[in-house]
């Protein structure tokens, strides 16, 4: 008889902020499968009997493609296996779930999503930039920082005349997404911030504003997020989480 695979949603880095359903089903776990940017804590909450395969992906490096990850959940599913596939932030948000869902569904495998929380909300939280706040922004979008080019479907128009813009993995094009959101008429003062490793105790946070923000950044590396929009300014009043302790974990 066939296994069941669970697709679970990590949380965007603090190892806390996975879900107690999440945390439940890695405990239960036989085999997981867990991503570079999963949370490493984790791994230590699950059987000792379990065995873990990492197919992270790292840029322009993959152990697996996906369509290797998507083989293997089914073979270890086939084997009669409970499989955990430990993905971070939330698995339908750039996580590739709904692809793997795809794959199981179409091979007849028993399946469940356990949403994450995204970093695309928690990295700014985290930084004390609420990404909606009445009076400043009543809208946010979310975009993968990994198209920016002009062929891409990503309308820059309407980016550059909206609320809040946060730009998951957006490092390393970060002076074309500046670039093409000046060309398209956001104004040049618009502040930003980039959050490196956000929710962690390794933090880091630069504000400054759309047209300045790529020649101070060379120090920021991935994992990374870029917030785009007046709220970034509210860090002033609520940048809580550099004002506590550093981060101990207290269940791991």
């Amino acid at each position: 008889m066939n296994g069941i695979v669970y697709i679970i949603g990590a949380g965007p880095g603090d190892p806390e902020l996975i879900t107690v359903k999440g945390l439940s089903y890695l405990k239960r776990a036989d085999v997981v499968l867990y991503d570079r940017l999963a949370p490493k804590e984790l791994l230590s909450e699950v059987k000792a009997s379990t065995e873990l395969i990492d197919v992270g992906k790292a840029p322009q490096k993959q152990r697996y493609s996906q369509e290797h990850i998507n083989e293997l959940l089914i073979e270890k599913a086939r084997e009669g296996k409970i499989v955990a596939r430990l993905k971070g932030g939330d698995p339908f948000v750039f996580g590739r779930g709904g692809e793997e869902c795809q794959a199981l569904a179409k091979a007849g495998i028993q399946y469940e999503v356990v949403p994450g929380v995204s970093s695309a909300i928690a990295v700014p939280a985290y930084a004390g930039i609420p990404v909606t706040q009445r009076g400043v922004s009543t809208s946010f979008t979310v975009v993968t920082g990994h198209e920016s080019d002009a062929s891409s479907d990503i309308d820059w128009r309407a980016l550059s005349t909206t609320g809040t813009v946060v730009f998951l993995m957006g490092v390393k094009n970060l002076s074309e997404i500046t670039g093409q959101l000046l060309a398209h008429g956001r104004k040049a003062d618009t502040p930003v911030a980039l959050i490196e490793q956000g929710t962690t105790k390794n933090q880091v946070v630069i504000t400054s504003t759309l047209e300045n923000i790529t020649d101070q950044a060379e120090q920021i590396k991935p994992p990374a997020i870029l917030v785009v929009g007046d709220v970034v300014n509210l860090r002033n009043e609520i940048n809580w989480f550099s004002q506590q302790p550093e981060f101990t974990s207290g269940i791991f």
